[in-house]
């Protein structure tokens, strides 16, 4: 009878489902409505038969025989009509669907090819059965795209997640998840895969919690406070307002006064002996222009304004702004800014440093910001996200980056009165420009509903992982197609590990299980294992919890303003030292560039 109905129906193929001596009434079902969008299937439901009744569960999905196609759809809810329930014979069910696309056969071999369009919506009575193995793989085949595997679908473990790199990467890509889900572990997993794919890829982590470097011991360097090292002049000049204001509010008259005399410190650095004056037409500096100058010049500047009659009345703002200098050139916080060897251009042994030329094996680099000030977080993020798209901009295309935010939401607020403008303003425009010129984003976040719309929008692919939160639920609800918006219903009730996939970089929307990780790759493993209880505590050494919160460097011999730096060796690698320091002659402040010790109200300055 099975047989006979099928032929009937214009069924071609088996349909690969359980016995065919059990009665299939239990098994399939037939179509009493259908939309557009959505359809409700009538089918019968058993007490004792959980497998038959398994069929229907939330989440699966089922084919819908029309003879020539067989219409996708997944099911999302599933009722009785009379709300009761007979332990005795068979108990009608409905099931609703959505339809989310077709499969035909083409070919002489009968391949199954997948169409995310419908042609022929399902007719009152069409059979729904079970969707075959065949035409479940068509439904998520990437059609011959540049494709890894990344886990395996939730409903049948057999079949693979595949994501396409190349479009993942190009049209930027963000996870989202609450706390505890496998968030991190995830992005790991990708970050593998990627680099396997494209050895050509450089990666730039921000990583506020310093858990991503011992995840990827092979590929990565670590970039912390301690080996950081980002001239104050490759600083724009909102950058360098924001480190000098620590995050406060900012004085318009200070920012014109820096705005006028950093052009004419910079200006000093390239003519020592030219004066201080700008030629209109050939010194085209700005305050922006990223060339070194030396903090020494930007505050005789400050002090030979102050001693102008004309300028009695902007002594006190002089005087406001030389003290926020010297207040940051004394921070020992901030001595990756202002370290002495920061002084000569050096702007290509930082970009190589942080953007891993040459990569020499290693192309990711983790920016440690745990150890960073709070109030220069926004700026250095402004400085690597700018540096990372001119690189890739005036490398022509050679060199293909991604910048990849964790906790993305402090970076890109929903909300434009908080963070920090140029931060927000360098991310977009990755986010809307980098894939023409090869620096690409990637968003880490657990609440996408306080991240900037702006940016999300802009990444093509998301992996959702579980959400409670209605808000952030809705944000992602808004950017999946309509064809898969009963997908959601599940995000509050996803497992470890589990994410559903949806943009470009896969075929249609699908709920993945990711790979798992050796324990010992897994991001904050280390941190963890370290907190572990043990003991009774007596082993905390106090001492060196202080000297840390202190961040005052121990006693060392003067630096010079240019030391060497080992090309064969970068910041971040295990055996990195940086150079032994070089004593200044006697009697000389600096030799190389004609500066000499200036005395600013008693004190010595450099």
């Amino acid at each position: 009878m099975y047989v006979e109905r099928q032929a009937a129906a214009g069924e071609t193929t088996s349909q690969e489902r359980r016995d065919p001596l059990q009665d299939d009434a239990r098994i399939l079902g037939h179509v009493v409505q259908c939309d557009g969008a959505r359809a409700v299937i009538s089918a019968f439901a058993e007490s004792g038969g959980a497998a038959a009744s398994g069929l229907w569960a939330v989440g699966r999905m089922i084919s819908i025989n029309l003879g020539a196609s067989r219409t996708i759809g997944l099911v999302y809810s599933i009722g009785k009509a009379d709300r009761s329930w007979s332990p005795q014979g068979d108990n009608p069910i409905e099931v609703s669907v959505e339809l989310i696309g077709e499969v035909r056969d083409l070919g002489t071999e009968k391949r199954p090819v997948f169409d995310r369009g419908i042609t022929t919506y399902p007719y009152v009575g069409a059979v729904a059965h079970r969707i075959r193995s065949r035409d479940l793989q068509a439904v998520y085949d990437l059609a011959g795209r540049h494709a890894v595997t990344i886990g395996q679908l939730s409903q049948d473990e057999n079949i693979d997640a595949c994501l396409a790199i190349d479009e993942t990467l190009a049209r930027h890509f963000a996870v989202v998840g609450t706390t505890g889900v496998g968030k991190s572990t995830a992005v790991s997993l990708l970050m593998r895969k990627m680099i396997a794919e494209r050895p050509d890829l450089r990666v730039l982590i921000l990583d506020p919690h310093n858990e991503f470097a011992a995840s990827l011991p092979e590929y990565c360097v670590k970039v912390d406070t301690n080996s950081l090292d980002l001239p104050f002049w490759l600083f724009k000049l909102e950058e360098f307002a924001e480190v000098l204001f620590r995050g406060r509010e900012t004085d318009a008259e200070e920012i014109d006064a820096l705005r006028d005399l950093i052009p004419i410190a910079k200006n000093l650095y390239r003519n020592p002996n030219g004066g201080a004056f700008l030629r209109r037409g050939v010194d085209a500096l700005t305050a922006d222009t990223p060339v070194p100058y030396r903090m020494a010049d930007l505050i005789k500047q400050i002090d030979d304004r102050m001693g102008m009659l004309e300028s009695k009345n902007e002594r006190p703002i002089l005087k406001s702004l030389r003290t926020r200098i010297e207040s940051a050139l004394s921070d020992p916080r901030y001595r990756f800014m202002f370290h002495s060897r920061l002084i000569e251009d050096t702007i290509h042994e930082t970009i190589g440093n942080i953007f891993r030329v040459p990569t020499q094996g290693r192309p990711v680099t983790c920016f440690e910001m745990a150890g960073l000030p709070s109030e220069v977080v926004n700026s250095v993020c402004s400085v690597l996200a700018r540096l990372a798209f001119d690189l890739a901009l005036w490398s022509e295309g050679k060199l293909k980056l991604l910048l990849l935010c964790e906790e993305a939401h402090r970076y890109m607020p929903a909300d434009h009165r908080l963070g920090f403008a140029p931060t927000r303003h360098a991310l977009s425009r990755i986010a809307k420009e980098g894939r023409k010129y090869g620096c690409y984003l990637g968003v880490v976040t657990q609440r996408p509903g306080e991240l900037d719309p702006t940016i999300l929008s802009q990444c093509s692919t998301v992996f959702a992982m579980r959400l409670a939160n209605e808000q952030d639920q809705a944000i992602i609800r808004s950017a999946i197609a309509d064809s898969s918006a009963s997908t959601l219903s599940f995000l509050s009730s996803m497992g470890q590990r589990e994410a559903i996939a949806f943009g470009e970089g896969v075929a249609t929307t699908m709920r993945l299980k990711f790979e798992k990780l050796p324990p010992n790759l897994i991001p904050g493993t280390q941190k963890r294992a370290a907190e572990a209880p043990g003991g009774d505590g007596n082993d905390v050494d106090l001492a060196m919890i202080v000297e840390r919160l202190r961040n005052v460097p121990k006693p060392q011999a003067a630096l010079g303003f240019a030391e060497t730096v080992d090309v064969q060796r970068q910041a971040g690698d295990s055996d990195y030292r940086k150079p032994p320091c070089r004593p200044e002659p006697d009697g000389d402040f600096d030799t190389r560039f004609g500066l000499r010790p200036t005395t600013f109200g008693g004190r010595s300055s450099g």
